[in-house]
């Protein structure tokens, strides 16, 4: 088995996470600028993001893969997470999030098609999806400069605003079953 707890790319280095990422990943989430599509979802307290790291290294223990925390090669500046986290539906959530500084440079769609070809490896039988809001271009055109295409736009079920639109983006065709699964 190949261990992807470390990877790079052409300008990325990928780690796994480790509780060590916490103060600089609530940076980030804490951070109303990267939360302009969802503002609801911001964190706003360190425990929330402690939860969702937590959750992350239990994902790359159990599953061989998950989020990366995203640094620059020859830097432990933490600049964002990228990377696909098996669903209990059996397919791989595609999902990522850098600080705003970062925006506008690629670096999300460099990392995401890295989380991308990873689950394929690990587990080629199952989808990857990404689902986003629709109003949020920037996460919209990452899906589609992988490769991914709109398999659904529907209200999204989990948003407090009823005007909310979920688009779900994936790499082959969704069943029935699977479009349904990613709404919950």
């Amino acid at each position: 088995m190949t261990d992807r707890r470390h990877h790079r790319t052409e300008r990325l280095r990928l780690d796994a996470p480790t509780i060590d990422d916490l103060g600089a990943l609530h940076e980030i989430y804490s951070d109303p600028r990267v939360w302009t599509h969802f503002p609801v979802m911001r964190h706003t307290n360190a425990q929330r993001t402690r939860s969702m790291l937590e959750g992350w290294i239990d994902a790359w223990d159990r599953d061989g893969l998950g989020q990366w925390i995203v640094r620059a090669p020859d830097d432990d500046a933490v600049l964002g997470h990228a990377g696909c986290s098996l669903r209990p539906a059996g397919w791989w959530n595609l999902g990522y999030r850098f600080a705003a500084e970062t925006h506008g440079r690629g670096l999300a769609t460099e990392a995401a098609r890295a989380g991308l070809e990873a689950a394929v490896a690990v587990r080629p039988e199952a989808p990857v999806v990404a689902y986003l809001l629709e109003h949020n271009v920037a996460s919209r055109r990452v899906a589609e400069k992988l490769g991914l295409t709109l398999q659904q736009r529907g209200q999204d079920f989990c948003n407090p605003d009823p005007d909310a639109v979920r688009l779900v983006y994936a790499d082959r065709d969704l069943d029935g079953e699977q479009l349904a699964a990613t709404l919950r």
